[in-house]
């Protein structure tokens, strides 16, 4: 029998995601700021949604902790 944990990682909600509302000065996210293993990024540039890289992501959850917007939260996968 192969037993997994549960994995736990963050993802953004993009329809509350707006870099305008929450950076108007130079549109970077402030959870993409406070990741520290740089699994969250803004690929397409300032002003633009980030995006996780899910298989890398630790769960430290400071992303979610920085994002004031309530944009990034947890998913759960069994």
């Amino acid at each position: 029998m192969n037993l997994q944990s549960k994995k736990s990682f963050a993802m953004v909600d993009y329809a509350s995601c707006d870099a305008h509302r929450c950076n108007p000065d130079k549109g970077i996210c402030a959870a993409v700021l406070a990741c520290s293993h740089k699994v969250i990024k803004q690929i397409d540039g300032a002003f633009e949604p980030p995006m996780i890289f899910y298989d890398l992501c630790l769960g430290c959850w400071e992303c979610i902790e920085a994002c004031p917007l309530r944009a990034v939260r947890i998913m759960h996968v069994t």
